[in-house]
This record gives C-alpha cells, sequence and structure tokens, in this order.
C-alpha cells in the first residue's frame, strides 16, 4: 500500500466519522481535468459538502484539512 493510499483510507475513515462521504474522480486520463481529485457528500442528505466532480474537486491536502486530520 502506498503512502498515498493510506492518507486517503485515513480521511476517508475520518470523514465518515464525521457523517461525510469521500469520493474520488473515476477519471483515469492524467491530463483531464478533475484526475485524482476528491469532493465530499452528506451521507443524509446525499449533496455535495465540499468540492465537486470536476471544476472544484479538492486535492488530499484539503480534503485533510477538512475533516481535520492534522498534518504530521
Amino acid at each position: 500500500m502506498t503512502a498515498e493510499q493510506v492518507r486517503e483510507n485515513r480521511a476517508r475513515r475520518a470523514a465518515e466519522r464525521r457523517g461525510l462521504r469521500l469520493h474520488k474522480s473515476r477519471r483515469r486520463d492524467p491530463n483531464a481535468v478533475g484526475y485524482g481529485r476528491f469532493w465530499l457528500t452528506d451521507q443524509r442528505t446525499n449533496t455535495v459538502v465540499a468540492g465537486d466532480d470536476r471544476w472544484n474537486a479538492l486535492g488530499i491536502d484539503e480534503i485533510e484539512r477538512h475533516v481535520g486530520i492534522v498534518a504530521d
């Protein structure tokens, strides 16, 4: 498991504890807009809380800050 996967899994668990769901862009082309980006949705209402699928999607650093993970 790579360090990037570890960060993603950690952020996913932190989001779930806060009632959020972490989504990762499904784009497979590294040159595509939104590749490797994330967004958060509320689990109850299924509404976007932070970022979105394409234009305002967040990187893992922004997701960690949003869910309250302090960088080591």
